[in-house]
């Protein structure tokens, strides 16, 4: 364990929470529900934000910003959309405080709105009721446009980046004029997602749909991936949603096809938060610390200097500019800490706290030898290396580093997917191995509902490469054609 970090086979949940703290990710806020991103840990959600904007930009889509506050009305349109959402809902009520003439500030009830705003959980109704002002023709489709943006959903139990009151995402917002279109860019932004989470993330996804219990408010379907943390539990990491014509019919949003006909026009919605550093953390992390995949770290390699006066500092740090060039010119951030106000060993914590892919420890005796040592952050093993050619090494190493972490994840995933027949055997695995479980269901919300409220295990998808075959549901003994993925989330 190392600066007092929780094993997390003793206590995986402080464990998670002593990492984010003492990593300098995020903080609690004075606000209840909400937290404070730090700057260590905003600087890792820039580099996912950089990566996923450039795959939206690539794919055809334009960023937009809508309004934060939503008329209440909008909700009141599509039904199903208000049901989901209406437990956790802020509402503005008051546009001005006053004075009450003792010291105290209170709500000045003659600035009443007329109607009340709702402090957006999610952007469909704002985003289609202006969506009606831009199109009237097919010539006007499609709409492709993502907005970055912080929501606000009133959460009575919260958790640092996997559960808070307010929390920063993505959210896109397509418009076409066919359902077919509108499924395609669905399932498109759903790859892009699991690309994301596996080259970038390295956390191994399982592509699925969602179940008609499980699916977003107003969609048709729900398409997400979910990704299995070292606890065993389940984490939907992104979600896609084919939302038909629901939005488009309850803002009268209509078009002229290429027939002349008049139509309702076909969505799609598609997002991800800053979930996904939950994720991260929990899927890579050990009892030491954060372990980021290089690709998202924001320092890829450190340089620690050891010398005893400061001339042999000159002599490592005239080294160290020259290291640092080749290696900036080749992508690869580098940090070189030379403070004085801390030894080695403290620099050395730190940064192995903090996930540093690759930290490098030059000394006086190195200097002669032509070696660095280094240290690998995946597996904590050092080795002495050659001083010429080091960017090539290093470079080379990073790319190990990164498909390591991710073969972990695979491997760790594919050994806690376990096919369950019985229902008493749903129950021993969730129990005593967790991860995923593959069990046939019957296909009815009534059954699913019921294992959820006596197992705390959801589906969390029907993957979407299953293979059919004849089965029996292990909660009704009914008839079955393919086996889901049963598991306890966040």
């Amino acid at each position: 364990m190392s600066k007092g970090i929780t094993s997390k086979n003793e206590d995986y949940s402080q464990w998670y929470n002593d990492i984010v703290i003492k990593a300098d990710l995020a903080e609690h806020s004075s606000v209840k529900g909400c937290m404070v991103i730090k700057p260590y840990g905003y600087s890792i959600w820039e580099k996912m934000q950089a990566v996923l904007d450039q795959k939206f930009k690539d794919t055809g889509h334009s960023n937009a910003y809508f309004p934060l506050f939503i008329p209440k009305s909008f909700f009141s349109k599509e039904a199903s959309h208000v049901e989901g959402f209406a437990t956790e809902c802020a509402v503005v009520t008051h546009y001005r405080l006053k004075n009450d003439g003792n010291g105290n500030i209170i709500v000045d009830e003659t600035a009443k709105l007329e109607e009340e705003l709702i402090v957006r959980p999610t952007s469909e109704t704002i985003i289609w009721n202006t969506y009606k002002g831009w199109i009237q023709s097919y010539r006007d489709l499609p709409i492709l446009v993502n907005q970055w943006a912080n929501v606000v959903r009133w959460e009575m139990r919260t958790r640092l980046f996997l559960r808070t009151t307010e929390f920063l995402w993505q959210e896109g917002h397509t418009a076409h004029a066919t359902a077919d279109e509108a499924v395609e860019e669905t399932r498109k932004m759903l790859d892009v997602y699991a690309d994301f989470a596996e080259q970038w993330m390295a956390v191994p996804v399982v592509k699925g749909v969602k179940t008609p219990n499980e699916r977003f408010a107003g969609a048709l379907d729900t398409y997400c991936i979910e990704a299995l943390m070292q606890d065993g539990k389940a984490l939907q990491a992104g979600t896609s949603h084919f939302l038909g014509q629901n939005f488009a019919k309850a803002f009268d949003v209509k078009f002229t096809n290429k027939e002349g006909k008049i139509e309702h026009v076909w969505a799609s919605s598609w997002g991800v938060s800053t979930r996904l550093m939950g994720a991260l953390i929990m899927a890579h992390s050990d009892d030491a610390g954060l372990v980021l995949p290089p690709k998202l770290a924001p320092i890829q390699v450190v340089i620690v200097p050891i010398y005893k006066h400061e001339e042999e500092l000159k002599n490592i740090t005239g080294f160290v500019d020259e290291l640092i060039a080749k290696l900036k010119r080749m992508g690869i951030s580098v940090k070189y800490d030379d403070r004085d106000t801390q030894r080695p060993g403290f620099k050395f914590a730190e940064y192995e706290l903090k996930g540093v892919p690759v930290r490098l420890a030059i000394g006086g005796r190195d200097m002669e030898n032509g070696t660095v040592e280094l240290a690998r952050r995946d597996t904590r093993e050092k080795q002495t290396v050659l001083q010429d050619g080091l960017e090539i090494f290093i470079a080379q190493l990073l790319e190990e580093i990164q498909e390591n972490i991710y073969n972990k994840a695979l491997n760790f995933r594919d050994t806690h997917i376990t096919e369950a027949n019985s229902y008493d055997e749903l129950k021993e695995l969730l129990d005593t191995k967790a991860g995923f479980i593959a069990a046939h269901w019957d296909g009815t919300p009534e059954t699913e509902q019921k294992i959820k409220e006596e197992t705390k295990a959801t589906i969390r998808c029907v993957p979407l490469n299953n293979k059919l075959e004849d089965g029996v549901c292990i909660y009704s003994g009914k008839p079955s054609k393919q086996r889901v993925l049963f598991a306890r989330a966040y």
